[in-house]
């Protein structure tokens, strides 16, 4: 009798804790909206800040892309600020630099204050796009990870969106005033996700790294599904961490790693890595970087301009269309995450660049006709426009929005990853500013039109690359990741691919993002 009421008595047990886990990814993947709501409301802001500021388009495309720059600051510090703080405590100090940065635009009298409000708000986003990954994979089951880890991307399309509403709600505002609430009313989530922290548990893995046993099992009860799963766990982690397992106890001293592992480790991926790493790191820095210079960021900031030049006109019009592309991004992001597992990395990627590439040269081809023929009527170019706008932000982010970031976490070997994400991170950052502080440049040399086929061209690029580097991940272990990539040295690799290597593996699901919003 009492077998046959076990399962009844561990599987609300099991719901129960991963509700919990739900709560506290999405209280973490919070920091995600403020970037995305950055990217978005600048998309409208800029419009204003130009007319008030009086500021020429050069000035304006760095104001605008210049955050993915400084993110550089926060994304580097992130991690070995939350190693010595606490995952937790490093949430809260992102949203202190989310909230001073919020602030100082608002209040921003001028171009350079609005500059600084830019520093600040983008070491902020530094730190969420490493930490809300890092700390949602570290608390959640094997079962639901996939799903969990990718809450920071759904997050950033929900800021984005955010962002657009905001535009359109402060649009009818006097000019000196609009854009400044605009970016001053980011500061409001800024308070919400401080004071939610605290009721989030601290990462078991950042404990146990600290020798605090107990409370890193107690953490562990919380968020398994049985009792068993989290020894099993806590017992992963601690070997992960080299605690041995005959040192027990409340609080113990963890053995400290070697000086010279990081010289070796930067050796072994950077200086002189064999064929198989080069490998993977290329194909890594090649999906992150396609990611951003296939002109994703130059769609979602400057989309008002991309709507007047296709003849659409009057702010509410092009705020209302704008954010018609804030729900189109959001919706899709939500389809990708149920269709990673069950379709596949490969086939979603290589639909995903192939949808971006006809409605790329779509949209190039309505802005030159468009362009050609300012006076004359042609309202099928201007609906040519905007549907292919709408097909682009779908097709990014069903495939190679939240891909990118999934297929660089699996392939990099366990013993480089963390050097690895960083490099990642720091190709997409200075990939995505690049792109954001030339789009007006680009757009006066070769018109409109010109620098969307230019897209279109790297689009094209960024599919052969896919198809002829990245074989697929779906359902493999570690060790056969390395070896689809040749790798025969297994001691680059995890020793329990199933479990404690796949905690370390999303540890930053990624860095990115990007965001690649």
């Amino acid at each position: 009798m009492a077998s046959d009421g076990l399962p009844e008595a561990v599987e609300p047990e099991e719901k129960s804790s991963l509700k919990y886990v739900f709560t506290c990814a999405i209280v973490a993947s919070m920091s995600s909206i403020v970037l995305g709501y950055d990217i978005g409301v600048m998309s409208g802001a800029s419009l204003y800040i130009q007319k008030d500021l009086k500021i020429t388009d050069v000035q304006l495309e760095i104001v605008v892309g210049i955050l993915s720059i400084y993110s550089l600051i926060g994304s580097f510090a992130a991690g070995r600020m939350s190693d010595w703080i606490g995952r937790r405590f490093t949430v809260v100090f992102a949203a202190a630099f989310f909230f001073a940065g919020a602030l100082l635009m608002g209040f921003a009298g001028g171009y350079v204050m609005l500059m600084f409000g830019r520093l600040v708000s983008g070491i902020g986003v530094g730190f969420a796009v490493v930490i809300a990954p890092v700390y949602t994979a570290e608390i959640s089951p094997a079962s639901a990870r996939g799903f969990l880890t990718s809450l920071p991307e759904i997050f950033i399309n929900l800021g984005i969106l955010l962002g657009y509403v905001s535009n359109y709600a402060f649009a009818r505002l006097p000019l000196h005033l609009g854009w400044r609430f605009m970016l001053g009313i980011g500061a409001a989530p800024s308070v919400l996700l401080a004071v939610l922290v605290f009721y989030m548990p601290e990462s078991p893995r950042w404990l146990i790294m600290k020798g605090r046993l107990e409370e890193a099992r107690t953490v562990l009860e919380k968020i398994s599904g049985t009792q068993e799963e989290a020894a099993e766990r806590l017992a992963d982690i601690r070997t992960a961490a080299c605690i041995p397992s005959d040192l027990d106890g409340d609080v113990v001293v963890v053995p400290r790693k070697r000086g010279g592992e990081e010289k070796q480790v930067w050796r072994e991926l950077i200086v002189s890595p064999t064929p198989a790493v080069r490998r993977i790191l290329l194909t890594a820095l090649g999906i992150v970087f396609f990611q951003q210079a296939t002109g994703s960021d130059s769609v979602v900031l400057y989309s008002p301009r991309v709507f007047e030049s296709a003849g659409i006109h009057g702010d509410d019009q092009l705020l209302a269309v704008t954010c018609a592309v804030g729900v189109t991004k959001t919706l899709f992001v939500l389809v990708a995450t149920l269709l990673l597992d069950r379709v596949g990395r490969r086939p979603l990627l290589l639909s995903s660049t192939g949808g971006m590439i006809v409605s790329l040269i779509g949209l190039a081809t309505g802005l030159a006709i468009v362009g050609k023929n300012p006076d004359a009527e042609t309202p099928w170019a201007g609906i040519l426009c905007v549907v292919s706008v709408l097909a682009y932000v779908s097709f990014f982010s069903i495939g190679l929005g939240p891909v990118a970031a999934v297929y660089t976490t699996e392939i990099l070997p366990l013993r480089v990853r963390s050097l690895g994400f960083s490099v990642a991170v720091a190709c997409n950052r200075v990939a995505s500013g690049v792109v954001s502080m030339t789009f007006l440049s680009l757009c006066s040399a070769i018109t409109i039109g010109g620098t969307f086929f230019l897209y279109a061209g790297i689009t094209v690029i960024a599919w052969v690359f896919f198809f002829t580097c990245l074989p697929e991940t779906r359902g493999r272990t570690l060790e056969e990741m390395g070896s689809l990539f040749g790798m025969t040295d297994t001691g680059m690799q995890a020793k329990d691919a199933s479990h404690s290597t796949r905690t370390d593996g999303c540890r930053a699901t990624l860095l990115a993002s990007s965001p690649g919003v």
